[in-house]
Formats: structure tokens, sequence, C-alpha cells
């Protein structure tokens, strides 16, 4: 149409045509548009009842005509010879609304009210019926669901409040029964007034609950049950799944608090600081400020403030959590170890909630935490949350970590520190591009199937550790989560792990199992605690055919239930002790390090992992982890330094231990082919 004259037209015919047109409306307004006032579109087509079925595909019925007619003021209709000629002037420039016939009733629609006192507990009401319900009921004709939820809060507890403080934070569409539920939940931030019994013949009594036991009230009204895990996913456990449309503005931030929260927080924080995880001020504070409880609303106070608990937020226990809220001493060491600079913007890659608003709160004002997660209950579950008693700073986003932020949420010039939650099998290259020059990667990283939280320092291309911390995290989930490889022997009763690398040669391994044992003492003896946790990592590094073993408890066939090994040319060696004296004082306990060995080759296998036992008492020991690097996967050997190297699916890692300089390429070991 942008070839038609710019004056318009007195006339526009549209002959035979209309049938195949597929956006009439819209083609008739354009046209509509080009007529001079006065002006006539006339339409002339086949009609239905004039033209025969073989061709009725070219005509057109009388409600399709009657839509050609809509939005015209003057309409005049001629038949000519079988066909429809319509007259059409005076382009309207309105619409009115219509009603279909009354629709049979298909669903309550109403309000769930949810309110916390000053100590942050629900209030809810125990019905006639012997059931717990939050306020709330039935939206009423012209009523929004807002003032249908102060109304109904008014109603039923006494307590008043203003439509600005009622926010509708999603809205639950409830399909098992024969009524359809559609129930608005309703956030009220702020009321007034003493709480009473204006409707006695509907409640018994109304109370205020603590979110942890909810799950002790026995019955609950199910709307208010899925009205309270909207708000604190996670409170009520396994309720039958509803539909949720969460609201795009979210409700201000809720306040409350008990007393005994403040003063567990108080006591957790002095113990963490205390115990020099925490030294800087600004880390302090955060552990004073962000309450830990409001982000695991299902635990109980003294479990949420356990300085040195890890509370599993998704799973049955923490053997086989899929998310939680880590230790608090482990939470502020890596925070610390980032060293945040004020107002940047810093990853995390693992949600829950917590741990993102303590660095928003060490970050300050000007900062900001994108947080990732591949979970979709976890991100909903850590923006509800943040909604409820966070900063407004956190921003949670779906999405598999290991490719970091999506673009639009890196800042220019990278982030100001990338922390990891989960335990990592690999360096992803996403966390070291997202980070900003000289800034840090936090990452409890798995070598050989230890767990250590690094710091690592970016320069370039390379990241320099500067920091080690033992620790055990929740296992990655997405695309780089693997499962190492294993040989079952014995029956069962063995286990042998290549946590990194492909299964060396097992062959023989069974029968060695139960043949003779080979016991040779690596002459190291300890005295009382003894803490070999670079022991781990040394072996893992530098032993060629580095596994690891286990056995269930009780087992007859080995000693430990989860050792350090090496498997070689159908032989196991692995690392065990044994107590040499006892004292009724632990520090007065010595304890000796053995190796026990199975197969043809048990005593050079036994031979080698006690010298590298002594090796490091003599030169590692006390002189703690080792300088280490990581280079991009695919880096030259000839491009790295001296050292053992570990290489991962994305990176190389290099480790240099004090007092070793391995040889050439014989101090490589890879994932999948290690050497010694």
């Amino acid at each position: 149409m942008t070839d038609l004259a710019e004056d318009g037209y007195d006339l526009i015919v549209l002959r035979l045509s209309i049938a195949f047109i597929r956006d009439r409306a819209r083609v008739l307004r354009r046209l509509a548009a080009r007529l001079r006032e006065g002006g006539v579109l006339v339409i002339i087509t086949p009609v239905v009842e004039h033209t025969a079925p073989e061709r009725r595909n070219i005509a057109l019925d009388e409600k399709e005509l009657a839509a050609i007619t809509d939005g015209f003021e003057h309409v005049e209709r001629f038949d000519a010879e079988g066909l429809g000629v319509l007259a059409l002037r005076g382009p309207a420039a309105s619409f009115s609304s219509k009603e279909k016939l009354r629709p049979e009733p298909q669903a309550v629609l109403g309000a769930a009210t949810v309110v916390t006192d000053v100590s942050g507990r629900v209030l809810l009401g125990r019905s006639i019926q012997g059931m717990w319900e939050l306020p709330g009921g039935r939206i009423e004709t012209g009523e929004a669901a807002p003032a249908a939820a102060v109304r109904e809060l008014a109603e039923e507890t006494g307590l008043t409040a203003d439509e600005a403080d009622a926010h509708v934070i999603t809205v639950l569409h409830d399909d098992r029964l024969d009524v359809r539920r559609i129930t608005a939940v309703v956030r009220v931030t702020n009321w007034n007034g003493e709480l009473g019994l204006p409707e006695p013949h509907r409640f018994v009594r109304w109370e205020w609950h603590d979110l942890n036991t909810l799950d002790t009230l026995g019955k609950i009204f199910a709307p208010s049950a899925q009205a309270l895990t909207a708000v604190w996913p996670g409170v009520l456990p396994q309720l039958p799944p509803v539909r949720s449309y969460e609201c795009v503005t979210a409700a201000p931030p809720v306040h409350g608090e008990p007393a005994e929260a403040i003063r567990l927080r108080e006591r957790m924080a002095d113990t963490v600081i205390g115990k020099g995880w925490a030294p800087s001020p600004r880390v302090h504070a955060a552990l004073r400020g962000v309450p830990r409880h409001r982000f695991v609303p299902e635990a109980p106070l003294e479990t949420a403030y356990h300085d040195d608990l890890a509370v599993v937020t998704v799973g049955e226990s923490p053997q086989t959590a899929l998310s939680s809220v880590s230790a608090a001493w482990l939470q502020a060491d890596m925070i610390e170890q980032l060293r945040l600079e004020p107002g940047t913007t810093v990853l995390e890659v693992g949600s829950g909630g917590y741990n993102a608003e303590l660095l928003a709160h060490v970050l300050g004002e000007g900062g900001r935490v994108v947080t990732v997660d591949i979970d979709p209950y976890v991100v909903h579950r850590t923006r509800r949350l943040c909604a409820e008693a966070g900063s407004g700073r956190v921003t949670a986003v779906l999405g598999d970590g290991r490719h970091g932020a999506p673009p639009h949420h890196v800042p220019a010039g990278g982030f100001g520190g990338v922390i990891i939650t989960h335990n990592a099998y690999d360096i992803a290259p996403a966390w070291r591009e997202q980070i900003a020059e000289g800034a840090r990667l936090v990452v409890p990283l798995e070598i050989g199937g230890y767990t250590r939280s690094l710091t690592l320092a970016r320069r370039g291309d390379v990241l320099h550790t500067e920091h080690w911390t033992y620790c055990g995290f929740v296992r990655d989930r997405g695309a780089a989560a693997r499962t190492a490889p294993a040989v079952r022997l014995a029956d069962d009763e063995v286990t042998v792990r290549w946590e990194d690398g492909e299964p060396g040669d097992a062959a023989g391994l069974d029968k060695a199992l139960r043949g003779p044992r080979h016991e040779l003492t690596t002459d190291l003896v300890t005295r009382g605690a003894f803490n070999f946790e670079t022991l781990q990592i040394y072996a893992a590094t530098t032993l060629a055919g580095f596994c690891r073993l286990a056995a269930p408890q009780g087992s007859t066939l080995v000693s430990q239930q989860d050792a350090a090994a090496t498997v070689t040319d159908g032989s196991l060696a692995y690392l065990t002790h044994r107590k040499v004296k006892d004292a009724p004082h632990p520090d007065n306990r010595l304890t000796e390090f053995l190796i026990h060995a199975y197969g043809p080759a048990a005593n050079k296998l036994a031979e080698r992992f006690a010298d590298c036992v002594r090796t490091w008492d003599r030169k590692v020991r006390e002189s703690g982890y080792p300088s280490m690097t990581v280079h991009p996967a695919g880096t030259p050997d000839e491009q790295l330094p001296a050292g053992d190297v570990l290489d991962k699916p994305s990176a190389r890692l290099v480790f240099q231990w004090p007092g070793r300089v391995p040889g050439g390429a014989q101090g490589l070991h890879a994932a999948g082919g290690q050497r010694a």
C-alpha cells in the first residue's frame, strides 16, 4: 500500500479478492484510511448461499460479511447475479466491549492474608472444623485482592491494615478438586490493633506461630498451606503441586525477629570471629546484621545459628543434600578471601539467599550480587526469601553456573569477585573470563576427591592460588557434574574410585584382595590430634595410579572405610593407621601410619606409597599447601611452570610442592593417564 496516492481516493474497489486476504480487518482499515471524505469502499464477492459447494472456498458466508462491515458507519448491500456487493462509507474510530452469555461458574476466587508479628511469627486461626488457616476468604464483586485481604483480616481477627501495605506476591491455581481454586496470596507488611475473635462461630482462637514449627501443627487448610509455602518455600514440604503466577512487583522486606534470634546471631558471630575466620570489620558487621534464620525458615533457631553446621534446604540429609546453607565459619572465610571492594558486583554460583545477602552487606549500598543456580526451585526460594528479608541488591538467575552469568549481568571490566558454593570438579573457563583482572575466584575444588576451598587471583589467563581451606560442599548438578569411575571388588565389599581420571587396570584385584596382605610402616608416628590434610593433596598430585578406596564399616578385608590408595599392575596399596599407645589424655596417644598392599607388586607399591608419606613428612608437613597455578586447557607442556600437573577438562593445574622438583615430562600426571 505504500505506492497508493498520498492524497487519497474517492472510490476503492475490491473485486473477487476479499476471500483470499488473510488479515481482512487490518487490510480494510488500511484501505479505508486512504478514502477521502465521502469516499466509498466497494467489495464484490461471491456469497456462499449462491455458490456451488465445490467453489465455496472463494465465497464468504453471512458471518464473514458481517465481520467486514464492522467499523463502518454506513453500510449498503446489493445482490448482483449471485454476487454480494458491499458499499462501505465513514470508517469509524471507536469500539465497544461486549459480553457473551453468562458463563457457568468454574472457580472460587479468594485471598489468603499472610501477616507476621514483631518476632516474625505467622498468624493462623484454629477453625471450628479443627484445622489451622490464614485469614482470608472470597473476593467480593468489584473488590481487588489487597482490599479483600485487608477486609478479611479485620473481620476475622480485629487487626487493621492499609491497602497500600497489602501486596499480592503470587496467584495460586489449584485444580485438584471438582471446584477450581484461584487464591491471591497477599503479604501484609504493616498492621495495627489488638488480636481478637470477632467471629467465634467460625474460629476457636488465633495464634502466632514460629515458621519452623508449621510442619508439626497437624491439619492445615489446603489453600493456607499452599499460601504459606508460597511465601516461605520449604516450610511445609511435600505439598501437592499447584500452579503459581508470581507477580512482577515485589513486596518490600518485612522486618521482625525474636530476641532469641538476635542473641544467637551475636553468639554465632562472636564464635566465628573468635576462631579467626572473619578478621575484617565489614564481615563482622555482615555476620551480625544479616538474619540467617530467615533464609532457613524451616530450621530451629539453634540450628540456623550453629557456627559449624550446614543447613540442608533441598534433600533429606547432609549426605544426600542437593542444596544447603553452608556453615557460617566457611561462608565468612570464603567472603574474606575475596577481599571485596565496596560498591563492586560479585557473581555467586549456587544460590540460597543468605550467602548472597552477606556479600551484599559487605559490598554496601552501591554493590550488587548476581547469584546463579541450575535448580528452578532454589532460584525461586532465593528470590522469595531475599524479598522477605533481603537488601534488594541480590539478583537470582536461573542457569547453569558453569557458564557464569548471562552477559547482560556481567559488569564492564568483569566481576569484582566470583564465589562458587558447590563442589567443583573443574574450573570453568567462564569463571576466569568473567572476573576482573586482579580479582579473585573462590572455589571448592575437588583434587583427587578431596575438597579444598581455593582462593585464586586472576593475572591474565592464569589463576594463582593465594589461600587453601579444608572444607566440603554439595556437589555440582550442572553440565559439569561428574560421577567418578569406580570398580567394585570382592563381592562389593571394596570399591576403588578414580576421582581424577579413568579407571586403572583392576584385573586381578579381586584375587589379590583375598590373598596375603603386605604391611609396611611409613615411620610416621604422631602424637594426639594430627592434621594430615596436605598429605591427602600431596599423594593425590604426586603418586602414580592414585585412587580412593572405600569399604563398609566392619569390613574383614580392609581396615579403612575411606582411604588414599594406588593401583598398578593388578596390585593395590592404601594408607591406614593403628594406635600404638593409648592414654587417658588424647595428647599422649600415639598413632602409626602404615601401608597395606595386595597383589604381585604389593612390595613395590607399598614402598612407593611409604616413600611418598616419608617425603611429605620431611619436606611438606610443616610448610603447608603448595603454590598452584591454573592454566587454560590446551596450554602446551613447555609453557607450564615446573611442577606436578593435574589435567581437568577445562584447566591444567600445576602444583609446586616444597622440596620437590619433578623431572620434565615425568613430573606430569593427567586425569585419565597419571604418570610420576
